[in-house]
């Protein structure tokens, strides 16, 4: 089960990211060069000024904004005008501080995960029908979505996929949907999916830091992953230019769940297009001509090695139920389910599915419909934990031949290493690779391999090491970006299986480094300053509140401090927002607020000026930034920034 579903309800709306973006810049973490104008919101040619970008008092919140049902269906019927299902409001916590938006790491920006989420169905007086806690999930599958461009972030979407746990209802008894539903999460589960875009960067709108939502909700299984559905997969060919990622056929990667019939009657293809059609001007999908969902017949008459496609449902693009109408979008959440009769149904399981438009936007799964992808794809560590990557292998939908042979390589090609304030002085990226047991330097193979079970799964578990200090600046001088960043990617052992490859279909690693006090019991200097120091340079939000590097502010708020560091990742509240702060020097930290007055301990001599880069480094890194600056007659901060920035940074940009 997942929210590909006969039974879903879809709503839509719009949702906060405020995030704060001091912390978007390597350069911003070296605490000896750190200075007052990098808290400061960006102006006139961004990067000759380089400072905090569009929002440095960002506050990482993320919230669900005047987000309403838009439909509901049960058994692949819409629900009754009747039902109070459509009065209802999806909306996050009533009772908690909200959610976060947090980066993995400033040099692997493209897995922003949301933490500490709760979501609720509401009836119009605002009483809570249904309450879950939203598993932390990573976006993935980024793409340059708007054809009108307002720049960079601007013109993605993304996808959130998870589960709800701890569910919570109410009164459900009016609403003949819910207690469906309700009957339906016997293992205490719900599917939740999300598709995001149409991110406002401008700061002089009442929108600055919102965007588009739309989603649905349906039931889920324990036995099932929680953050991908095992359907079939349609892959995305990667074009030339934009920021993200640009599909050659114009539909970006999306999923179908195929649902035979009962008794050998006709089957459905549930289809999500929710993150997989263009938009143009006001957010509007892209008019590509009537939409064909098809599948293809090896056996034509007469005999044509190419085969053909059997129609097996179309979206208009004009007309009644069209997917250009103002309201498409908002009521299916981009979900649609096509019947296939039960004579086809041997072809849709065995054969390659395609979405083709009248104008020739074309997307299609694998040749072999093999595809492989870890569930939990995003990983916070410390040496001496063992990270389980576990991937699900499917042909067609369906679990593949027990014994197929997944390979685990070191990837850190979409990884994103970069220094804006000093391009010469980039901290390094997934080195040194023996931290997560891979051959440093690279050394053939390089890979792990695992064999899938009877329901396609596989596994690795690799124990993680001290990675060291790699990302500290100056030779290890000065404090630094703490650990190590890497990527995995899982894929099948035979090369002819995997097809196309999805860029970001891969395991994102952060690697704390080793970190012990110099003495059992911490000191402010010694120990904590450095680290407190750091964060409120990168989150001067904090500074409406206390002063993060100062001790006598800390000490004054220590019992505060003391609960909101020692409370769960996934608790809003927890300490810090960002969620890169590594198990020893969280525990540090709590020794150090337990004492009854805790130590100050000697203050350090001060610390050399850095030299600054000559002449040559100067220009050298002025040609290195040449085409990213803004022209001087911009009068407010430019868009193009934050993701996009990001991407541009790729060690392998995988456009053709």
């Amino acid at each position: 089960m997942s929210y590909l579903n006969p039974l879903r309800l879809h709503f839509a709306g719009q949702f906060q990211a405020n995030v704060s973006t001091v912390n978007n810049d390597a350069g911003h973490f070296e605490n000896a060069a750190f200075k007052p104008e990098y808290q400061q919101m960006s102006g006139v040619n961004f990067l000759a000024q380089a400072n905090g970008w569009f929002n440095p008092e960002g506050d990482a919140a993320w919230r669900l904004l005047g987000c309403t049902v838009t439909s509901a269906f049960a058994a692949d019927v819409a629900v009754a005008a009747s039902d109070p299902v459509l009065a209802c409001i999806v909306a996050d916590s009533d009772t908690q501080p909200p959610a976060k938006l947090c980066d993995l790491d400033p040099e692997q920006q493209l897995v922003s995960e949301i933490w500490g989420l709760q979501v609720r169905i509401a009836d119009g007086s605002g009483n809570t029908l249904l309450r879950g806690d939203f598993d932390p999930a990573a976006f993935i599958d980024i793409w340059d979505r708007a054809t009108v461009s307002s720049g960079g972030d601007a013109d993605a979407g993304a996808i959130h996929q998870s589960v709800l746990r701890n569910l919570q209802w109410g009164d459900v008894s009016g609403s003949q949907f819910l207690l469906a539903l309700q009957a339906a999460a016997t293992d205490g589960l719900l599917s939740i999916k999300i598709n995001v875009d149409s991110f406002n960067l401008d700061y002089t709108s009442p929108e600055f830091m919102t965007g588009r939502i739309t989603g649905t909700i349906g039931p889920a299984s324990a036995a099932e992953p929680a953050h991908l559905v095992l359907g079939r997969q349609f892959m995305a060919v990667q074009a030339s230019g934009g920021n993200f990622f640009v599909p050659a056929g114009g539909i970006n990667f999306c999923v179908a769940r195929v649902e035979p019939g009962v008794n050998g009657g006709d089957g459905t293809v549930y289809l999500d297009l929710g993150n997989a059609l263009q938009t143009g001007a006001g957010g509007a999908m892209l008019d590509i001509g009537t939409i064909t969902l098809g599948v293809y017949n090896p056996i034509t008459t007469p005999p044509n090695p190419a085969g053909s496609i059997i129609p097996l449902g179309v979206l208009p693009s004009q007309g009644a139920g069209a997917y250009t109408t103002a309201d498409w979008y908002a009521n299916t959440a981009g979900v649609l389910s096509f019947s296939v009769p039960s004579t086809l149904m041997g072809f849709v399981q065995s054969q390659p599915l395609t979405l083709e438009s009248a104008k020739g936007s074309v997307i299609t799964e694998s040749n072999t419909g093999m595809f492989v992808r870890a569930d939990r794809f995003v990983f916070r560590a410390s040496p001496g934990d063992s990270v389980e990557m576990q991937v699900y292998a499917t042909r067609y939908g369906a679990p593949v031949q027990q014994g197929t042979v997944i390979s685990f390589s070191a990837d850190n090609a979409q990884l994103q290493p970069g220094n804006m304030l000093h391009p010469l002085d980039v901290p390094p990226v997934g080195t040194p690779l023996t931290a997560i047991a891979y051959a440093d330097p690279p050394a053939p193979p390089m890979v792990y391999t695992a064999n899938t079970n009877a329901n396609g799964q596989a596994s690795l578990t690799l124990t993680m090491l001290n990675p060291g200090t790699p990302r500290w600046f100056n030779q290890g001088a000065d404090f630094g970006i703490d650990g190590q960043v890497y990527g995995v990617r899982p894929a099948f052992q035979n090369a002819a299986d995997n097809g196309v490859v999805n860029p970001w279909n891969f395991v994102s690693i952060l690697l704390w480094s080793e970190y012990q006090t110099q003495t059992p019991i911490p000191t402010w200097y010694a120990d904590l300053q450095p680290i407190f120091q750091q964060y409120a340079n990168l989150y001067p939000v904090m500074n409406r509140f206390l002063n993060l590097a100062d001790y006598d502010a800390v000490v004054t708020n220590r019992r505060l401090l003391q609960l909101a560091f020692g409370l769960n990742p996934a608790d809003p509240n927890s300490m810090p927002v960002t969620r890169d702060l590594s198990m020893a020097k969280r525990q540090a930290i709590l020794t150090w607020l337990a004492q009854p007055t805790p130590p100050l301990g000697t203050p350090p001599a001060p610390a050399p000026n850095k030299a600054a880069p000559n002449a040559a480094s100067n220009e050298a890194a002025a040609a290195l930034i040449a085409n990213e600056r803004e022209p001087a007659v911009l009068a407010k901060p430019t868009p193009a920034r934050g993701k996009a920035s990001a991407i541009a940074r790729r060690l392998v940009n995988l456009t053709p």
